[in-house]
C-alpha cells in the first residue's frame, strides 16, 4: 500500500500534496514524485508519470480530490516518466494537457489516435499565468534544463516552485519525503545528475537570475527530496551558478569512433 502523500501546504482553500512512493523500489525504474494542487475545488496533477505510477496515483488522488473534476495535467516536458500514462489520464478524466508547444505534436505518440484533439494547451516559450480556481500557477521558462521545451510551475499561494528535473536527487521514496535544509550535505546526491542532464552553466545562470526574483519557500523536484528554507534555496542557486555541466564538460574525446563491443543479453530457454 502506498504511504499517505506528503502534505506540502494546506489552508482552507488551497492544498499541495506530493506522492513519492508509487513505484515499487525494485531498481528497474527511477523514483519519481507526482504532485496534486487544488485551489477552491479546481485540481491539477503535475508531471503525472508513467504507467508504473498510474494506478496508485489515480487511487491515491481519489482519496483527496475527485478525478472527474481534474482540470489540468501539467507536464514540465515530454519524457516517459512525465507523461507516458497520458492515454489513461485522458480516458479517465476530462483534464487538459498543459505542455510546451515544442512537444505539442509529440505528446499524441503516448495516446490512441485522436485522443489529444482539443485536449492540449501548448505553452509558448515565454511561459505565462495559468488560472487555477481563484488562484493561478506561473509557468516559468526552464528550457534546456534538461529538455528543449521545459517549464517549471510556481504556486504563489504555497510559495512552492515545482522544478521538474532541476534539484533532482537520487533517493528512495522514504528519503524523498524528508525536506532538505542543509544543502552541503545533499550535493553528492544531486551532482552527478545535474552535471549530465543540465545543458550548460550559461543556462543555469540565466535561470537562477530569473528565479531569485520569486518568493520561494520550497523547491519540489520530480525526483528526490524537496529543498526547503531560504538558506538552503539560496545555497542551491549559488551552487548552480558555479556548476559546470552538459556541454561545458564535453570535448572531442566524447566523439570518437567506438571500439567497444556490446554483449547481447542472454535469455534462459
Amino acid at each position: 500500500m502506498p504511504l499517505t502523500p506528503l502534505e506540502l501546504y494546506r489552508d482552507k482553500r488551497h492544498a499541495c500534496l506530493m506522492f513519492t512512493d508509487l513505484i515499487e523500489e525494485d531498481g528497474q525504474a527511477v523514483q519519481a514524485n507526482q504532485f496534486l494542487i487544488v485551489d477552491n475545488g479546481t485540481g491539477a496533477i503535475l508531471d503525472p508519470g508513467g504507467n508504473l505510477a498510474f494506478n496508485e496515483l489515480f487511487m491515491g488522488m481519489s482519496q483527496h480530490f475527485p478525478p472527474h473534476k481534474l482540470s489540468y495535467l501539467l507536464a514540465s516536458h515530454a519524457d516517459p516518466d512525465i507523461i507516458a500514462s497520458l492515454d489513461r489520464w485522458l480516458t479517465s478524466t476530462r483534464a487538459t494537457l498543459v505542455i510546451s508547444r515544442v512537444w505539442e505534436r509529440f505528446a499524441p505518440h503516448f495516446t490512441k489516435v485522436g485522443k489529444t484533439e482539443n485536449r492540449i494547451l501548448a505553452v509558448p516559450d515565454a511561459g505565462g499565468h495559468l488560472p487555477l480556481g481563484q488562484s493561478e500557477l506561473v509557468l516559468l521558462p526552464a528550457h534546456f534544463m534538461h529538455s528543449e521545451g521545459n517549464f517549471h510551475f510556481y504556486d504563489p499561494v504555497s510559495r512552492i516552485l515545482f522544478s521538474g528535473d532541476l534539484g533532482v536527487s537520487m533517493t528512495t521514496g522514504p528519503e524523498a519525503r524528508v525536506p532538505v535544509t542543509d544543502l552541503a550535505a545533499h550535493i553528492p546526491r544531486m551532482e552527478g545528475f545535474h552535471r549530465r542532464y543540465m545543458v550548460s552553466n550559461k543556462i543555469l545562470r540565466l535561470w537562477t537570475r530569473m528565479a531569485r526574483g520569486l518568493d520561494i519557500a520550497l523547491i519540489a523536484p520530480q525526483h528526490g527530496a524537496p529543498i526547503m528554507g531560504k538558506r538552503a534555496i539560496n545555497d542551491f542557486f549559488d551552487w548552480l551558478d558555479g556548476l559546470a555541466c552538459g556541454i561545458d564538460l564535453f570535448d572531442d574525446r566524447a566523439y570518437q569512433l567506438p571500439t567497444g563491443r556490446l554483449e547481447p543479453l542472454t535469455h534462459r530457454a
